[in-house]
């Protein structure tokens, strides 16, 4: 380390640790999560400034750790400060996450292992769907299923950690590039499918690391840009600062962080960008407050890989453990040290840093290690080969030994192949099916269009675009690195082949726009045309329009010219505007996203009808781009230091909650999905499952706070059902979708409905059943900002059951307040 760099690290360490120190201080409203005053409202408006809540709570193991708590006190008690600081730093090693062995506490080390759909540097692994498949299945128990799976691949790879689920992206903007990766822009949704996944990672004895906390909504300028001079780093510019008021904090995007911490999730990322002015993985008031205090988090808070941005000011700021260690304003750069590391030695040793908060740090981390068993001596080992796959830290990086044991290239997929297959095929949305173009019924002659239906001819493992092959997941360290890959033409032909039927196929999508596609196919007009689109995002960038890519829509204008029988079908991180949905010719449209490795089996079931479709939107498609609001901040006509500021203005208000609320019209609302059957619900009946006449209250009852916040929020309060029956002639599921419209006397700004509930019913022709909703208080609440707590209001909601947010079928009005103590 050079000299001027080591007086940099530990000039930042030693900083007291200042939050907002851009604008200078402001005026704080009494119960504001943000300050309202500051020095400059024309440049910051009405929120920016995050207040400071100190010191960072410490660890108490409620809510079922309290004897792995005991566990990992005793193993701190034990450890010298060289260690401790070691416990909390990372290093470079096999995993993308290192933390060194203690040997002699007999403590193996931590493997710290990516990501959301997949042991990302590991071989023989699978590649399951991504999280917006997995929402679009709306199925609760395919949610678990998949996350039992990959934890399982996780621990026997010798993971301890899964850097998964995602919860951040909510999906704010629909340009995100990381959308993908996370399940939905419903705040309800999204916290189901964390609160499900994590269940099933730890039920597989691995920890779960929900990411990225918090206002992780855009890639663009998430990280600050630099300059050198001499051997000193200057920032030119600091990273966006998302800046959003209380309210909408509470109610969007941190509400399914909540069911994280409900699930008793083991740690969270927090996330590169500014919040209100502070780095996320320094921001107090979201750590220590939000986070630890009021949602009673008991686990760690690692950094992003490089998002810590100082010593002091992040340790007492909330940060418990700074990853990947050493890695600079240019990137990795492990020889330059760690704001964390030896300084955390030295800042314990001059009194800066109490050593209690680094004991806390530790506790946090090994408390889950702990609570999972993850000290048995049958925990598996790191498989060596991810050393060899690790281009994060190769070998040359290394600055401790590891003693990789164990046999190397373990096969872990196990039977998980068909668990893929089945849940690709559960998470297809049948957007559009006229004169029932879909289930195929062994069509004599097939055409096969784009370059998303072949198999891939670069590999397996893709960090970037490529023209031709189908798409099964994203880029950046939310992908896969697959074994095999199942395309949709190989599944087709196996099909036709038993079927008798003729597959013509043209992959090259140039030559398909520029030609009048009479002159391709022989010897006439096939009974079916089917288009293979796709569209590409990534990590570290955001999609620059929503069409699909790859001039898909002029090949699905030149295919319709003339075939009166196309079928699209999209391979897709997330929104496209289909402007050739009305095409006559376009017969269906079926929206797969990034279904694994299983693409082309999930998707033959479904066009044939082995699988009737089920899958539902989890978002909006509005009819054209620039009818989204809340667009990513892409530019600036600035220069200073502070100036990228992203202002979440629109509040509540993004996906169908905006489009509703503006009565915009839509291509597709959340929740659509047809089937190849048809569904009909009953009447709402509504129960009361708090006793006595007068024990509905406003406010909630104080207890206290578990993991999660406090528990008379998770508190059912009135269980709903309704009468189901599938009223066509196949086998189907349908998805009953429960809406709540607020009463009157709800705060402006409230959004026409919110979904509260859904239920996932399989039914045979002509059965009936019964789908039911547990409407619990925080369903019924809103985050009053001058209480700073949840309330129920006073009047009338309504309530609506439906098959999308715009097919509501059935509704009823309840009014819940029996008393109030406002």
């Amino acid at each position: 380390m050079t000299k001027s760099l080591a007086l940099l690290l530990s000039g930042l360490l030693l900083a007291p640790a200042v939050e907002a120190q851009a604008y200078g201080a402001g005026e704080r409203s009494e119960g504001d999560f943000s300050w309202v005053q500051p020095l400059n409202t024309t440049i910051l408006g009405p929120y920016g400034h995050s207040p400071a809540v100190y010191p960072s709570p410490n660890a108490t193991g409620t809510g079922g750790w309290e004897e792995a708590v005991a566990k990992a006190r005793n193993f701190v008690s034990q450890l010298t400060l060289e260690e401790k600081a070691d416990m909390v730093t990372g290093t470079p090693g096999p995993c993308v996450g290192n933390i060194v062995a203690v040997p002699r506490l007999g403590f193996k080390g931590l493997c710290l292992h990516d990501g959301p759909l997949a042991i990302r540097v590991a071989d023989y692994a699978s590649v399951f769907q991504a999280g917006v498949s997995a929402a679009a299945t709306w199925d609760r128990d395919i949610l678990y299923q998949r996350g039992l799976a990959m934890g399982e691949e996780f621990r026997a790879k010798g993971a301890h950690v899964a850097l998964s689920p995602v919860a951040g992206p909510l999906g704010r903007s629909a340009y995100s590039g990381r959308n993908w990766e996370g399940f939905s822009p419903d705040p309800y949704l999204t916290g189901v499918a964390m609160e499900r996944t994590i269940e099933g990672i730890q039920d597989a004895g691995v920890q779960a690391t929900p990411k990225h906390f918090i206002g992780n909504e855009q890639e663009t300028m998430r990280n600050p840009t630099w300059s050198r001079n001499g051997t000193v780093t200057d920032v030119i510019q600091e990273a966006l600062s998302s800046n959003m008021d209380d309210r909408t904090m509470h109610e969007l995007y941190l509400w399914p962080f909540a069911n994280a911490i409900h699930a008793k999730a083991a740690s969270i990322m927090c996330s590169y960008q500014r919040l209100n002015g502070s780095y996320a993985c320094e921001n107090s008031k979201a750590l220590n407050g939000l986070l630890k205090t009021e949602l009673g988090f008991q686990g760690y808070v690692m950094s992003d890989w490089g998002a810590t941005h100082s010593g002091v000011a992040s340790i007492e700021g909330g940060l418990d453990m700074d990853m990947p260690g050493g890695i600079g304003p240019y990137g990795v750069n492990w020889k330059a040290g760690s704001f964390f590391g030896g300084n955390i030695t030295m800042a314990v040793n001059n009194g800066t840093v109490s050593v209690d908060r680094i004991d806390d740090m530790i506790i946090r981390q090994m408390t889950p290690y702990y609570w999972l068993g993850q000290d048995a001596e049958d925990f598996p080992t790191v498989d060596p080969s991810s050393a060899d796959l690790n281009t994060f830290s190769p070998r040359s990086t290394w600055l401790r030994d590891f003693n990789l044991t164990g046999p190397s290239s373990r096969d872990v997929r196990g039977n998980h192949g068909g668990l893929i297959r089945r849940h690709g095929a559960e998470a297809t949305v049948l957007l559009k099916n006229e004169n029932s173009a879909l289930p195929l019924k062994a069509p004599k002659s097939i055409a096969v269009f784009g370059n998303d239906a072949g198999d891939l001819t670069e590999g397996f493992y893709n960090q970037a675009d490529y023209e031709y092959g189908t798409l099964i997941a994203g880029g950046g360290s939310g992908t896969g690195r697959a074994t095999y890959v199942v395309s949709p033409l190989t599944a087709i032909n196996a099909r036709a082949q038993q079927d008798g039927s003729l597959v013509q196929q043209w992959l090259n999508n140039t030559l398909i726009a520029s030609s009048d596609i009479r002159d391709l196919w022989i010897p006439a007009v096939p009974d079916v045309c089917l288009v293979f689109l796709k569209t590409w995002a990534e990590e570290a960038a955001d999609r620059k329009h929503l069409s699909v890519d790859w001039n898909g829509d002029d090949v699905v204008e030149s295919v319709a010219a003339h075939c009166n029988n196309t079928v699209v079908v999209t391979h897709s991180s997330g929104i496209n505007t289909l402007p050739w949905a009305d095409h006559p010719n376009v017969t269906a449209i079926v929206a797969a996203h990034y279904p694994g490795q299983e693409s082309g089996h999930s998707l033959v079931d479904v066009l044939y009808g082995d699988v009737n479709p089920s899958g539902k939107l989890p978002y909006t498609i509005a009819l054209e781009g620039s009818d989204y609001n809340a667009p990513p901040t892409t530019a600036i006509n600035t220069t200073g230091v502070y100036d990228w500021q992203s202002w979440f203005d629109e509040k509540l208000e993004i996906d169908y909650r905006y489009f509703d609320a503006h009565n915009i019209s839509v291509r597709y609302p959340f929740g659509h999905g047809l089937s190849y059957t048809s569904f009909e619900l009953g009447p709402i009946t509504a129960e009361c499952v708090v006793g006595g006449s007068a024990s509905v209250t406003s406010l909630p009852e104080q207890l206290p706070v578990q993991p999660g916040g406090n528990p008379a929020l998770w508190q059912t309060l009135y269980t709903l059902s309704t009468p189901l029956t599938n009223t066509g002639d196949v086998p189907g599921a349908a998805v009953a979708q429960l809406y709540v419209t607020f009463p009157n006397s709800t705060p402006e700004g409230t959004p026409p409905r919110q979904l509260r509930g859904f239920e996932k019913l399989l039914l045979a022709p002509g059965e009936t059943g019964t789908v039911s909703f547990d409407l619990m208080r925080r369903d019924l609440s809103y985050w009053d900002v001058n209480y700073q707590e949840w309330v129920i209001p006073e009047g009338e909601f309504t309530i609506s059951v439906g098959f999308s947010s715009r097919d509501l079928k059935q509704v009823a009005v309840m009014t819940p307040v029996t008393s109030s103590e406002m």
